[in-house]
């Protein structure tokens, strides 16, 4: 399945039901008198945070959504059955936007959440309810009102304890399926990691936390180099961000892991300022390579100089990874 994370659609409530004119032609009642019901509402457009879904791609294929209107009045003073309420379904995390000013209609961070997004209109009043002494025979009722339309963005973020950051190829996916029944693409060259990756990780105790894997970030890719900053809103609800570094010869000449971690965090602060201000954790990946082991204890002293919790772990073995778990537990906790 597709990860779709923004959509623009265009929804449309129902509209009222018009009122009735209507007499009543009873047997030995010669002056009846008006009967004619009032039209029903029409139903509105309501957005519901759904924990099954996660992603938005239903809404990249169909665009329009529209309520049923309100049932017309009929006679003998029967009134119009309102319409039936479009509940649209998105994931939790899902924030709404007006399309035309941008601004922030709601979000759905909350599982069951709904939110009516479009007004139905209301029922136009049969002419039951324009009688007077005056006027016993009143051929006038009120058509039932439009409904509400608009144009809304989605943009989904997902909701996630810890935030998974690194270069590409450093070992996030093969993490996240450590540690979780998530299981990534994995593979020996950069961007295998294509959309945003969720795990689940249980711990004992009936412990447990959800850790987002985010495509690997480049310099520059506030700008949008790269996969650019199409998936860094998903860091932004996270508790705490785990950042993995790779010190082996395997991240090419140029590459150095104190500058690596340097250059993401300005990228994060490029992007949102906040961002670079959440708790971080560093775990230097593939401890198992003797390479990374010797060059541990610097990259160590140079990250807990800055106040930063340092880990020697090895995703593919397992070493060091459940120490890691249970301070990502303990900050986010």
């Amino acid at each position: 399945m597709k990860f779709i994370d923004e959509a623009t659609i265009h929804v449309k409530a129902g509209d009222g039901g018009n009122g009735c004119v209507a007499f009543r032609r009873e047997a030995h009642v010669p002056r009846g008198g008006p009967s004619g019901g009032d039209g029903g509402d029409g139903g509105d457009v309501i957005f519901a945070a759904d924990p099954q879904l996660g992603t938005l791609l239903d809404f990249r294929y169909k665009r329009h959504y529209k309520a049923p209107r309100g049932e017309d009045g009929r006679s003998k003073d029967q009134y119009g059955k309102r319409g039936d309420d479009r509940v649209l379904a998105v994931p939790v995390g899902t924030m709404i936007y007006d399309a035309e000013t941008d601004d922030l209609i709601v979000d759905l961070s909350t599982a069951g959440t709904r939110h009516v997004i479009a007004c139905g209109g209301k029922g136009g009043r049969g002419n039951i309810h324009f009688a007077t002494p005056w006027n016993q025979a009143p051929r006038q009722a009120e058509d039932g009102t439009p409904g509400e339309e608009r144009s809304v963005r989605l943009e989904l973020k997902l909701l996630a304890d810890v935030g998974l950051l690194g270069y590409p190829s450093v070992g996030k996916s093969t993490f996240i399926a450590r540690v979780s029944r998530a299981r990534p693409k994995i593979a020996d060259y950069p961007f295998t990691t294509l959309v945003p990756n969720l795990g689940v990780v249980r711990l004992s105790d009936d412990r447990q936390m959800v850790i987002a894997d985010i495509p690997g970030l480049i310099e520059g890719a506030a700008e949008g180099t790269g996969l650019g900053h199409q998936f860094l809103r998903h860091v932004e609800r996270t508790k705490v961000l785990l950042h993995i570094l790779e010190a082996s010869e395997m991240t090419g000449p140029d590459r150095d892991p104190i500058k690596d971690f340097d250059t993401l965090n300005r990228e994060l602060a490029k992007y949102a300022p906040e961002l670079a201000e959440k708790p971080q954790i560093v775990a230097v990946n593939k401890i198992d390579i003797t390479e990374t082991r010797e060059r541990f204890d610097a990259i160590r002293t140079t990250l807990e100089k800055r106040g930063h919790e340092v880990h020697a772990i090895s995703a593919v073995t397992g070493e060091g990874v459940h120490d890691l778990l249970e301070a990502l537990y303990r900050i986010q906790a």
